[in-house]
């Protein structure tokens, strides 16, 4: 897998003088949109491993917090599973329950949540990473590189706003490294990664296996130096949005 690391490295080097290569991070914070992202992998027919996710976009940088944000279906019980395995693994779920609205639709929007958090861990890392092709993000995006902060966008081009990824530093194209990202086909190993469930699709819940929820073997390295308190901070600071 490391020279899978390497070799990942190599494509995003570019020949610029710029010491802001792919790689060289520093303290990175990594955004999620959950259903953005499913919807755009599916449509690649890709099923994502978010473990192989995290450490391609960490590159050699330091983790201060990777957040994963998504609606969800209190009667969904494989959404829960997923979500659950989420936590275990590294990640700080942020979710909101789906609302129904007159045409009969579920969704729930969380886009506010993302630019919030975006904005208020700004100068706590060095480079913040937007999983998400919704051009709604180009002004947070702006106002966070506005504050001295790399922001680089991830996405699938072909679903990814071309305003959102001309604002960004760097844009990472998910398709050109889905080798890299995607689940292995009958995947074994200590630990079940599964997939995630998009609210509203289903709230059956197959046998789970017995290691679905195990903590991964080789922990992402994080940032010790952020205090719990700071993410008490941006809790708070949501409440007040809402």
């Amino acid at each position: 897998y490391s020279r899978s690391l390497r070799y990942i490295k190599m494509q995003f080097d570019t020949t610029t003088s710029s010491s802001w290569q792919f790689g060289h991070r520093g303290r990175v914070a990594v955004f999620i949109d959950g259903n953005n992202l499913f919807h755009a992998a599916r449509f690649h027919n890709i099923d994502i491993d978010y473990n192989k996710l995290l450490r391609v976009l960490l590159g050699d940088g330091r983790l201060l917090r990777a957040f994963f944000y998504t609606g969800v279906d209190v009667g969904a019980e494989r959404q829960q599973g997923f979500l659950l395995w989420m936590r275990r693994n590294g990640f700080r779920v942020v979710q909101k329950e789906l609302k129904t609205f007159y045409d009969g639709t579920r969704k729930a929007n969380l886009d506010v949540e993302i630019a919030v958090d975006m904005l208020s861990l700004a100068g706590r890392y060095d480079t913040a990473v937007l999983v998400s092709g919704d051009e709604d993000f180009v002004y947070a995006v702006n106002a966070v590189a506005y504050k001295g902060c790399r922001v680089e966008v991830a996405g699938f081009r072909s679903n990814t706003a071309p305003r959102l990824i001309d604002v960004g530093d760097f844009f990472i194209d998910l398709g050109d490294i889905a080798h890299l990202i995607k689940k292995d086909v009958g995947q074994a190993g200590d630990y079940d990664i599964p997939s995630f469930v998009p609210p509203g699709e289903s709230s059956e819940a197959p046998n789970a296996p017995r290691d679905a929820f195990k903590r991964i073997s080789q922990p992402v390295p994080f940032d010790n130096d952020f205090a719990e308190s700071e993410t008490e901070l941006i809790t708070d600071l949501r409440g007040d949005e809402r």
